[in-house]
Parts: structure tokens; C-alpha cells; sequence
């Protein structure tokens, strides 16, 4: 199958798009294929639209060596850039068009739209980095130190440490990582990931918490980075008594949310698509998920938001817990 990859990428201009903020899993599966290709004589430039948020990722970069083009605007790339999303999936709402052509997709979210490409490569595992690994595996190629300890790193920290949505093939991967990544490098980046300015939304979702049937909702009533959003929801899912956690904050351009679930009859990645249906977007895994409601709906909702957002999610827990099918709702 990796030999259409191969094929399609051959003698093109290739890209490598992640999503808008690329998290760890992103910036290392990216790296990873970069350097898969380049056994293949095939260049690749990694790029995405958005920015990197949070200091544990940009770390990456000087850590394990990344080279990106990031910041770039829809239609930067040129028409016949072949672009291979990865850890993403086109028409997702974190995934700007930059241009080019969406050829190729890897990713390991359930598929959110139907989109035609040359070549895709979507499965279940806990980290997408675990798919690019067995690349390597497959094709025996040893990856270099830098790439095995990026890969390894991504696993970490995309199934908090195999303690979520973890599959038999990540840890697989990461056992065969472990005897060529530079550990040295994966160690660097467990220093300082918490910076002074996130303290204010911590303690904005602390002060706002409310718990019901072991769902726990939190509020964070100013613009802070999504990726810290999905750090308070992980922190929040900690609480005793707490199954379900529901973190939205506000943002520029409307709601964003990041929703947690220790309960295995609760699949948030369903929930929360089923219940933004008609007011938002979202969706990812049965663990973990995220999304968001328009700055023109939440402006709609004005009062009610908060209302609306524990009403819709509490009635579809309830519907998942009992075993029924959760139903599209709109306002």
C-alpha cells in the first residue's frame, strides 16, 4: 500500500499539511514521513496555517531537529504542490486549504468527510505517529535517533502515556522505537511544559466548575490557546467523582471546546459531533474530542450558552448510558 504513497509522490512537489496548531503528534508524524520519503529520493516540506501554541512544541523543533513552514495562507501553495495530510483530514474545521492538491491522507481519526484521495492511510491507534512508525518497520529502514525519539515522544504523549485509546500497534511501535530514539531528546521535553500566563485559565475552569452525575462542566471565560484548552480538560478528567469533562472557552472566533471521557459507554468523539450538529463542529475520538461553535451562534445563544451546552450534553450522556442512539439536535 505504501508503494501508491511512493508512486503519487515521485518526481512531485510534495507537502506535508498538518492541522492549523499542530500538537506533538502532528509535528512528529510530519517529520517522521519527511525523513521516510527521503529514502525514497523524495523531498517533502512540512507546513500548516495556524501557529504552534504551546512551548513544548516549539521546543520540538530545536529538540529533534523539525524543519516547517508555518503561517501560511489559504492558497499559499502552489497549484501543483501534492499535499499529504497528516493526524488531519481534509474539510475538518482545524485544517485551512493552503492550496494544492489534497492527494494523500494518514491519519488515525475516524473519518469525518468523505473526501476522495490517491492514497489514504486511516486507522485506529492511539497516535498517528504510531502509523508512520511502522512505515519504517515495514519497509526495514532503522530511523535515525532524532526521528525514533520524536515518534516515541508523539506515542507518550498523544495516549498519556498508553492510559488512553491505546492500541496493541502503539505499543508495538514504541517498543521498537525504544531501542533507536536518542532518549536523551525525549527527556528534554518533559521540562517546563507549564508557562506562567496558563495559570489564569486553570484557576478561570477551577472557579467555574460544576459537577452533575459525574459530568463535570467547565467554563473559561477568556481567549487562551486551544491546545491549553485540551490540557485543563486532561487535568479536570483527574477529579474523584469525575467520568465526563466537558472544558469550553471562549475564543475569536466563537466556542471551543475539549471533552474527556473515562466512560466507556460515553464516546465523546460521537457526542460531541451529535450534539454541536446545527450550532458547531466537532468530533474525535471514543477517549477525546474537540470542536467549536461559531463567534455568530455563541452571539446568538448570548445567555442561554451555558444553559444550552450542559442541557444538550448531559440529555446525550444520558441517551449513551443508556444505550441508545444519540439524535442530531439543532436550535
Amino acid at each position: 500500500m505504501k508503494k501508491e504513497l511512493i508512486q503519487l509522490l515521485k518526481g512531485k512537489n510534495a507537502y506535508i499539511q498538518t492541522h492549523d496548531f499542530p500538537d506533538p503528534d502532528a509535528l512528529a508524524t510530519a517529520f517522521a514521513l519527511q525523513e521516510y520519503l527521503k529514502y525514497y529520493e523524495i523531498e517533502a516540506t512540512i507546513c500548516y496555517e495556524g501557529k504552534l501554541e504551546r512551548a513544548s512544541a516549539i521546543r520540538m523543533l530545536d529538540n529533534f531537529g523539525i524543519q516547517v513552514k508555518g503561517g501560511q495562507t489559504k492558497g499559499a501553495l502552489p497549484e501543483d504542490a501534492c499535499v499529504v495530510l497528516v493526524d488531519s483530514q481534509n474539510q475538518n474545521s482545524n485544517v485551512t486549504d493552503i492550496g494544492g492538491q489534497k492527494s494523500a491522507c494518514i491519519d488515525h481519526h475516524p473519518v469525518h468527510h468523505e473526501c476522495e484521495y490517491a492514497y489514504w492511510d486511516i486507522r485506529k491507534t492511539g497516535a498517528c505517529a504510531t502509523i508512520v512508525a511502522s512505515y519504517f518497520v515495514e519497509d526495514g529502514i532503522i530511523p535515525k535517533p532524532n526521528v525514533a525519539a520524536a515518534l516515541a515522544y508523539a506515542i507518550k504523549m498523544d495516549t498519556a502515556d498508553f492510559t488512553r485509546g491505546t492500541t496493541q500497534k502503539d505499543t508495538d511501535m514504541f517498543a521498537y522505537l525504544f531501542r533507536y530514539a536518542d532518549w536523551d531528546l525525549v527527556q528534554n521535553m518533559y521540562a517546563d511544559t507549564l508557562e506562567l500566563a496558563d495559570l489564569s485559565a486553570y484557576e478561570a475552569a477551577i472557579q467555574s466548575i460544576e459537577i452533575y452525575d459525574r459530568v463535570g462542566f467547565a467554563f473559561i471565560p477568556f481567549e487562551c490557546q486551544p491546545a491549553l484548552i485540551a490540557m485543563i480538560s486532561d487535568f479536570m478528567k483527574a477529579l474523584d467523582g469525575v467520568d465526563v469533562v466537558i472544558v469550553y472557552a471562549r475564543q475569536e472566533d466563537g466556542i471551543r471546546f475539549a471533552v474527556r471521557s473515562d466512560e466507556k459507554r460515553v464516546n465523546v468523539g460521537v457526542l460531541l459531533k451529535e450534539m454541536l450538529h446545527g450550532i458547531g463542529d466537532g468530533g474525535g475520538h471514543p477517549a477525546m474530542a474537540g470542536g467549536c461553535i461559531s463567534k455568530e451562534i455563541a452571539e446568538r445563544l448570548g445567555d442561554t450558552l451555558h444553559e444550552t451546552v450542559k442541557r444538550r450534553f448531559m440529555q446525550g450522556i444520558q441517551e449513551m448510558r443508556n444505550g441508545k442512539s444519540i439524535e442530531m439536535r439543532n436550535v
